[in-house]
C-alpha cells in the first residue's frame, strides 16, 4: 500500500504533464489544421482564396515558434533540471565611430536609424536559434507530441468504451485505461531528449556564434579604447597640463623677482607649490581611473576591500580567495564590482551592501547584494550591458536579480583555471 500511493501520485502528475506537452507541442499544428479547414471551406467557393490560409500558416508558425520553444525549455528545466540554453542573439549597442559611421555589430551605416534597422533584420533572419525553433515546431508534434498524447487518448478511449454495452467496446475501454494509467508516468518524458536534440545548438553553430561574438567584442574594445584615450587626453590637457604650464610661468616670474621683490617671489613660489600639489592629486586621480595602485600591488581582494572602505554604503566583504588572478581578469572583475556598487548608490538608494568573492569548480564567483529599491535591468546601452560584454571577453557572465522593491543581487562568474 505504501508503494501504491507514490505510484498513483506519479501517474497523476505524469498525466497532467503529458497533457501540457500535448497542448504546447500541438499549438502550431492546430494553426495548420485551421488554415487547411479555412482553405477547404473558402476554396469550394473561390479557388483563388488559398493564398490567405497559406499566409496564415506562415505568419502563425513564425509568430508562435519562439514562444512554444521557450515554453518547452521552461518545462524541461522545471521538470528534469536539464537547462537548454536559448542561444538567441542579443542586440548589441549601436556606436558611432570616429569616421562618422555607425557600427551595429554587423556592419557600418551612415545613420543610427539605418544601423538599428539593419541590426534588427539581421537578428531576425540570420539568427540560427530562429531556425532551430522552426525545426523543433515541425518535429515535436510527431515525436514528443504523439508519445505524450497516449495517456489522454487512452483515457478518452476508456471513457467511451466503458460507457458502451458491447464486449468489444468494453475491452477497448479497458485497454485504453491500461495505456492511460501505465503510460502516464513516462509518456511526458519524451519531450526532454527531443528538446535537447533539436533545440540545443550544434558545435558548428556554437563556434560560429563565438566567432561573431568575438568580432563584436573586438569592435567594442576598439571603441572603448578610443574613448579612454580621449578621456585621458582631455583630462591631461584641461587639468594637469594647464596647471603645469602655470607652474612654470610662476617659477620663471619668481626667479626674476628674487632680487628685486623677495616677498612677491616667495608668494609666487607658495602658489607654485600649491599648484604642484593639486597637479599631483589630479594625476593620481587620473591613474586611479585607469587602474587603482592597490589593484596592481596587492590584488583583487585588497582592492575591493579598499574600495569598500571608501564607499558611502555600509559594505561587508567576505572571501576565501588566496591566489592572485591574471591582471586583465582582476581588472575586469574589479571594475564590475565598482559599476554594481555605483549603481546601488546612484539609482537604488541603498544603505548597505555585501560583496562575496568565492571560488567553485569552474572559477571565480562574485556576489554583490544591496538593500536598495531594486528594479535594475540590463539595457542595450546601459552600464550593465557594457559590463556583461567586458566579462564575455573572458567567458564570464553577469546575472542580475532585482525585483521591484529590492533587494538586488548580482552574480559575476569568471572561469579561472588558476583557482
Amino acid at each position: 500500500m505504501r508503494q501504491l500511493v507514490p505510484w498513483v501520485a506519479d501517474a497523476c502528475v505524469g498525466f497532467v504533464r503529458a497533457c501540457v506537452v500535448v497542448v504546447v507541442s500541438m499549438v502550431v499544428p492546430a494553426v495548420w489544421a485551421a488554415a487547411v479547414a479555412l482553405g477547404i471551406r473558402w476554396g469550394a467557393a473561390n479557388p483563388w482564396s488559398w493564398p490567405a490560409p497559406f499566409l496564415l500558416v506562415c505568419v502563425g508558425t513564425l509568430a508562435l515558434s519562439r514562444p512554444v520553444c521557450r515554453a518547452v525549455r521552461f518545462l524541461v528545466a522545471r521538470w528534469t533540471a536539464t537547462v537548454i540554453p536559448a542561444g538567441y542573439r542579443q542586440a548589441g549597442p549601436v556606436t558611432r565611430m570616429s569616421t562618422g559611421y555607425w557600427w551595429n555589430g554587423f556592419g557600418y551605416e551612415r545613420t543610427s536609424r539605418d544601423a538599428l534597422m539593419d541590426q534588427r533584420w539581421r537578428l531576425r533572419w540570420k539568427d540560427p536559434a530562429n531556425w532551430r525553433d522552426l525545426r523543433f515546431t515541425a518535429v515535436a508534434p510527431f515525436t514528443a507530441g504523439v508519445v505524450a498524447a497516449l495517456p489522454p487518448a487512452g483515457l478518452a478511449v476508456a471513457v467511451l468504451g466503458l460507457g458502451e454495452p458491447g464486449p468489444v467496446a468494453r475491452a477497448a475501454g479497458v485497454l485504453g485505461l491500461v495505456v492511460a494509467v501505465g503510460g502516464a508516468p513516462y509518456a511526458w518524458r519524451a519531450v526532454e531528449p527531443v528538446a535537447v536534440r533539436f533545440l540545443r545548438a550544434s558545435p558548428a553553430m556554437v563556434l560560429a556564434e563565438r566567432v561573431e561574438e568575438l568580432t563584436a567584442q573586438r569592435a567594442d574594445t576598439t571603441v572603448a579604447q578610443a574613448a579612454e584615450i580621449r578621456r585621458i587626453e582631455r583630462d591631461l590637457h584641461d587639468g594637469a597640463q594647464a596647471r603645469l604650464v602655470v607652474l612654470g610661468l610662476s617659477l620663471a616670474t619668481a626667479e626674476k623677482l628674487m632680487e628685486t621683490d623677495p616677498e612677491r617671489a616667495k608668494a609666487l613660489m607658495r602658489e607654485a607649490r600649491a599648484g604642484a600639489a593639486t597637479s599631483l592629486t589630479e594625476l593620481r586621480d587620473l591613474v586611479r581611473g585607469i587602474n587603482p595602485p592597490v589593484l596592481n600591488d596587492r590584488g583583487l581582494v585588497e582592492a575591493v576591500r579598499a574600495f569598500a572602505l571608501d564607499s558611502p554604503l555600509e559594505t561587508a566583504v567576505t572571501t576565501d580567495l588566496r591566489l592572485r588572478l591574471d591582471p586583465p581578469v582582476e581588472s575586469a572583475v574589479y571594475f564590475g564590482i565598482v559599476e554594481l556598487m555605483t549603481n546601488a548608490v546612484k539609482h537604488a538608494r541603498a544603505t548597505r551592501a555585501r560583496i562575496t568573492l568565492n571560488r567553485d569548480d569552474t572559477g571565480l564567483v562574485v556576489d554583490v547584494e544591496d538593500d536598495g529599491r531594486g528594479g535594475a535591468g540590463v539595457g542595450a546601452d546601459g552600464g550593465l550591458a557594457g559590463l556583461r560584454r567586458r566579462l564575455a571577453a573572458f567567458d564570464g557572465t553577469l546575472e542580475v536579480t532585482s525585483p521591484a522593491g529590492g533587494p538586488t543581487h548580482a552574480r559575476i562568474v569568471v572561469p579561472c583555471e588558476s583557482l
